[in-house]
């Protein structure tokens, strides 16, 4: 599988999670290092940097934007490896309290 296949499979994964959510891609042109989705919901979002394992190289600038996003909201680094424990950190901070580990 590789990173865009990956992508397809958590976007679909987070809109279950999230009903109603909007997810917007970022244009890495624009500003270098922003994480790679936005996800909006109710009155909450938060930032994914999409990798496909967990060694994949960062880009100058990603660690900076994953932190600083994170300080003001949710930001993380995500790939397959770690995917069940940056989706429960998320719906904690998305206020599911108490929310279903994911499996």
């Amino acid at each position: 599988m590789n990173e865009t296949q990956y992508r397809g499979l958590l976007l679909t994964k987070l809109r279950d999670l999230f009903p109603g959510c909007v997810i917007l891609r970022t244009d890495p042109s624009y500003v270098q290092g922003i994480p790679d989705i936005l996800i909006l919901f109710q009155d909450k979002w938060a930032m994914l940097e999409i990798k496909i394992s967990g060694n994949a190289s960062v880009r100058p600038n990603q660690r900076h934007y994953v932190e600083r996003l994170g300080e003001m909201s949710f930001a993380s680094f995500i790939n397959p490896e770690n995917e069940e424990e940056v989706l429960n950190d998320l719906q904690f901070a998305f206020g599911f309290v108490g929310a279903t580990r994911i499996s």
